[in-house]
């Protein structure tokens, strides 16, 4: 087993009150000033019902949304996702969960940012807060960027993130998480998301962020711990709403 311990966290709204998705859209958006790249929301949209009933998958859903970076060069989109990360998600961030983060870095703990976000921008988030390592969904970018950006491997989310930190050699010899008494040693997990459970129910400690009741109903089971930062709208409607703007590139980022 490792000496060190770990601390494992989510992205969307637990580090931030954002899906980054659509935050990300909304920075393209605004950066490439080319109004007809909305019209992705014309094939988008009518997939949604569908991807409710699960007629559609959400790796499915992952690649028709991304069709707003069609025909954008691979540095373009590389250099946006750095910017993005540096200049929009830094400043959104929820404080406490930064200060969290920094705080399980000055202790010496193996930092992972594990997201069902795509992989080339969790990168740059991951960089710029100084992560140990990252995991996401693997969208391809290639020059330029096709219709439908293929996606490699699963939708990074549920139990795939644990199996993804298996493949990348990131858990300890001997772990064995189909164990429901394993933990890793040390270790401390953060999430907004019920998909989550399985990422916090491999770590000792557990926090949930903004949790949903049957999230929360589940982690009071567990004795986990529920974090209720300040954001920048007062419901889930008020979030929907934000999502909405972001997807369509006018939301503003708040000073």
């Amino acid at each position: 087993m490792s000496p060190r311990g770990y601390a494992l966290f989510d992205l969307d709204h637990t580090l931030l009150p954002h899906d980054t998705q659509v935050l990300f859209c909304n920075f393209v958006l605004q950066k490439q000033g080319e109004g007809w790249r909305r019209i992705y929301a014309l094939w988008f949209i009518p997939l949604i019902p569908l991807a409710i009933l699960k007629l559609v998958s959400l790796r499915t859903m992952k690649r028709v949304f991304s069709s707003y970076l069609w025909k954008m060069p691979e540095e373009r989109v590389r250099n946006y996702a750095r910017e993005f990360a540096e200049t929009v998600v830094s400043h959104v961030a929820y404080e406490q969960s930064v200060a969290e983060l920094k705080q399980h870095q000055a202790e010496g703990r193996i930092t992972i940012l594990n997201s069902a976000s795509p992989e080339f921008y969790v990168e740059e988030i991951a960089k710029m807060w100084g992560f140990d390592h990252f995991l996401g969904t693997n969208l391809i970018l290639k020059n330029p960027m096709p219709f439908l950006p293929e996606i490699t491997g699963p939708n990074n989310k549920h139990g795939a993130k644990i199996t993804a930190m298996r493949e990348r050699g990131l858990l300890p010899d001997g772990f064995d998480e189909s164990d429901p008494e394993a933990r890793l040693p040390d270790s401390y997990a953060y999430s907004d998301s019920s998909a989550d459970v399985p990422l916090l129910s491999v770590c000792e400690d557990g926090t949930m962020v903004h949790p949903s009741s049957r999230f929360a109903e589940i982690g009071a089971e567990r004795g986990w711990d529920t974090w209720s930062p300040p954001r920048p709208y007062s419901s889930k409607m008020g979030d929907r709403w934000a999502q909405i703007r972001q997807a369509l590139g006018i939301y503003k980022i708040p000073e």
